[in-house]
């Protein structure tokens, strides 16, 4: 966590330090220019909108920047998920295979991360030491399991959600059918002559069985049959644990309807951890709830839910974490309820109170858009 310090100080020192130039040119080496602002866009420390707006007071960067372009892909996964809703989690279209291809087991040497593959061991060890991986390296690690060893896209994509510290379901779950070929037109495939060109030393794969052509690993990924693997269990590492409630260090109530009575409420979850609105008033309850159905169905690391949990902590008096009719039964007796809305809890949180939409950087866009280019041509211009 050293390396997302949980505090808005932090997002706001990464969006200072952001080089727009310097992103553009250098941002799909794994030592780039990358914002690492993710884990904080997430948990709503701070908002697109904002983060654009800070880059903008020391840069010029037009509407056709390489940095204002992935914004929009965030935003984009988002309009699809508000479109097709859980349809998000099922293949959009049929892949390269069948879908009954694809295992939703996930084999052990990869979640030990002692495939022999480099670039996929180092990506197994840098997701459970940092809850953090680069854009890039999410690829390989997708292609790999996905085209290669033929695990199901959605095993993948869930498990992946449940040790990142900027974990979003939209973005991780379409961009795993991206590679799938089940988002896209085409699979994505890479090899080690790739990794050799944006990765360090450590994660070049010469010799293993990503160093071969990339018309060969489009006829493996025909291929129904997974490669096997040079497991090696004297190199195996441990996957944290994924965890359905938070942990019990936390000290996190149960809802307390004596807390709310008679008072007005103002909700704080997972990702809305921004700074409180400025005209709030100070006799208002400010409360941290977290939905146990969610977590039932996305559990996180201990790293994650330190993460929300101590920047939860600067912002609430009482934290709590119930189910959606628990927690709306002990803010019965609320005179108002409010918050900021989103889309993972979004189903459950209407019954609770007032909600406003979160900020965003580009306008609503009605008609479901199903590539990013038809839906860019609108909010672009």
């Amino acid at each position: 966590m050293t390396q997302f310090p949980p505090t808005r100080e932090a997002a706001l020192a990464r969006i200072a330090a952001v080089q727009p130039a310097e992103y553009a040119r250098s941002r799909n080496s794994l030592n780039g220019a990358v914002t690492c602002l993710s884990p904080y866009l997430t948990h709503g420390f701070v908002s697109v909108p904002e983060v654009l707006e800070g880059v903008r007071s020391q840069h010029r960067v037009s509407s056709q920047d390489k940095l204002v372009f992935e914004l929009g892909w965030r935003e984009y996964y988002r309009h699809v998920w508000q479109h097709r809703g859980n349809g998000i989690f099922k293949s959009l279209h049929e892949g390269v295979l069948p879908e009954e291809a694809y295992s939703h087991e996930i084999p052990l040497d990869i979640l030990s991360g002692c495939t022999g593959v480099p670039a996929i061991d180092m990506s197994v060890q840098t997701l459970y030491n940092t809850g953090y991986l680069h854009n890039h390296a999410r690829m390989w690690l997708a292609s790999y399991m996905v085209h290669l060893r033929k695990v199901h896209w959605r095993a993948g994509a869930d498990w992946l959600y449940g040790h990142l510290l900027d974990g979003d379901l939209a973005s991780n779950h379409l961009s795993w059918q991206w590679v799938a070929g089940t988002g896209s037109h085409k699979p994505y495939l890479f090899n080690a002559e790739n990794v050799a060109r944006y990765a360090p030393a450590a994660w070049h794969s010469a010799g293993s069985v990503i160093d071969t052509s990339y018309e060969a690993l489009d006829e493996i990924a025909k291929q129904p049959l997974p490669l096997a693997s040079s497991f090696d269990a004297s190199n195996s590492i441990q996957e944290p644990e994924l965890m359905t409630e938070p942990p019990a260090s936390l000290n996190i109530s149960k809802p307390n309807a004596s807390k709310a009575q008679g008072r007005d409420v103002w909700l704080v979850h997972p990702w809305s951890l921004g700074d409180l609105p400025a005209d709030l008033d100070q006799n208002t309850l400010v409360i941290g709830v977290y939905l146990s159905e969610f977590h039932r169905d996305w559990p996180w690391d201990e790293r994650r839910w330190m993460f929300v949990q101590t920047r939860m902590n600067e912002l609430a008096s009482e934290c709590w974490f119930g189910d959606a009719l628990s927690i709306a039964a002990a803010l019965e007796g609320a005179t108002r309820v409010r918050g900021v809305m989103e889309a993972h809890i979004a189903s459950l949180l209407p019954a609770m109170g007032h909600f406003s939409p979160a900020p965003a950087l580009f306008a609503e866009v009605d008609k479901r858009c199903d590539s990013f280019s038809k839906w860019w041509n609108i909010v672009s211009r």
